[in-house]
């Protein structure tokens, strides 16, 4: 679970809220509107499901699921199992990975080492663990997609709203105790828009972003590391050539020294 997007969530509603009761005057019924919600969350949907295939948007729920609980992978970890990959095809040769194979837990890394005991041409393999590398971007990049199409189209029926209640509000003129309530009504409107798309869709579509970033750095680091270990590489060579892709400060004395 990531604690920061959980975090960030509920400390911006229990601010919003906060604001809410120490407001002067202010009263938390009044900025609740069950009609001006709908306006907002159903047509902001509406219009995605217009914008987007039915594929795309049965897939939104995992979309979630991914800023929430993003992959547990971190690159010195997978480095670390890399490299004892390359020692053990170094001392026992490349077949002897076969018996690893139910020892690892990343399907990616599987599938790497399982094409590499296959005998699978050097090229042919990078082709097709970039081709999976470049479908992940790809899946991620549709859903960052769909979550700023939310955030976009939240605060336009927000607006959308407050026009239906002013009109609602001109048409009653007649009464001017009900101006000041239909224009609070109305404004709430444009209120849930602005909350809906800069708390909730956009920022959330910027947290996938950031993990598919760092999802397909690592996976990245994993071709690398399996087409080294098919060439025969040696162990070190392996770790340095993996560590040239994270920052300084994690690839060790030697490397730091080097970089200082």
């Amino acid at each position: 679970m990531d604690k920061a997007t959980i975090g960030g969530l509920a400390s911006g509603v229990a601010l919003l809220v906060i604001a809410v009761f120490v407001a002067p005057g202010s009263k938390f019924s009044a900025f609740w509107d069950t009609a001006s919600a709908a306006v907002v969350v159903g047509g902001a949907i509406a219009a995605t499901a217009i914008a987007f295939p039915v594929v795309a948007l049965l897939k939104f729920p995992r979309v979630i699921k991914k800023t929430l609980q993003p992959n547990a992978l971190e690159a010195a970890p997978v480095i670390a199992e890399l490299v004892g990959l390359a020692e053990v095809a170094r001392k026992d040769g490349i077949l002897a990975l076969e018996q690893k194979t139910e020892e690892i837990e990343d399907p990616f890394i599987l599938l790497g080492i399982q094409m590499a005991v296959d005998g699978i041409d050097s090229e042919l393999m990078e082709e097709l663990l970039r081709t999976e590398v470049d479908s992940v971007a790809e899946r991620h990049k549709t859903g960052k997609m769909l979550l700023d199409t939310l955030g976009r189209y939240a605060p336009a029926f927000g607006m959308i709203g407050t026009l239906m209640g002013l009109i609602i509000m001109l048409g009653n003129m007649d009464d001017p105790d009900a101006i000041g309530p239909g224009m609070a009504v109305a404004l709430i409107t444009t209120l849930y828009g602005a909350i809906v798309s800069n708390l909730v869709c956009l920022p959330l579509a910027d947290k996938l972003a950031y993990y598919s970033k760092r999802e397909v750095e690592i996976r990245e680091i994993i071709v690398r590391g399996i087409l080294s270990i098919q060439q025969g590489d040696n162990p070190r060579v392996v770790e340095q050539k993996l560590k040239t892709c994270l920052p300084a400060d994690q690839r060790g004395s030697d490397e730091m020294a080097d970089a200082a």
